[in-house]
This record gives C-alpha cells, structure tokens and sequence, in this order.
C-alpha cells in the first residue's frame, strides 16, 4: 500500500523528498483529475490532500472521508498552516452526532 499526494508545489514537494508520489493541482478541474487518476491506480491506499486542495473538491473527498473504506483520505493543512476546520465538525459529521 503506498501514499499518494494531492495539494500545492510546496506540500507536493516536501512529500516527494520522503519518496511520497504526489500531483500539484490549482484548479479544481486540475485536483478532479488528480483524484480519479488515484482511485484507478489500486496500489494506493491513502490519499494526503491538503486541505485548500479538498475544498476545491469538497463534496468528493467528503464522500470517501465519511462513507467509503478505501483508500485512506487524509486531510492535512494548507502551506499557510492554518486548518480551518473544526475537529469537532469533522467528528459530528462523520458520526452524524452532535458532541
């Protein structure tokens, strides 16, 4: 099983320097493209994606972070550092319960 990277030069880069594969994406058509062409390579079983990269493509990647078991989805903050969402958002969705 092998990680795979999608986000900004910087992320894409300092990835690719521990030997993680990645994709820079800008545009959401660009991070789209990114993302099926993840999914049909199956040796990839989790997906880093910054967080800027996933908003873009939001409804997707919500789609695999709450509901499909594989691959892996993991959402890591953008180059500015600064997460924007909330944990307990995150877990309150994920579990359809309000903590």
């Amino acid at each position: 099983m092998e990680y795979f990277v999608i986000g900004d030069d910087d992320t894409v880069l300092g990835f690719s320097i521990v030997g993680v594969l990645g994709e820079v994406v800008h545009t959401r058509e660009e991070a789209l493209s990114a993302w099926q062409k993840v999914l049909e390579r199956k040796e990839y079983g989790v997906i880093i994606i910054t967080e800027d990269t996933a908003d873009l493509i939001r409804e997707t990647v919500d789609r695999y972070l709450f509901s499909e078991s594989f691959p892996l989805v993991v959402e890591i903050p953008s180059r500015d550092g600064k997460f924007k969402r909330d944990l307990r958002e995150l877990v309150n969705e994920a579990i359809g319960v309000s903590i």
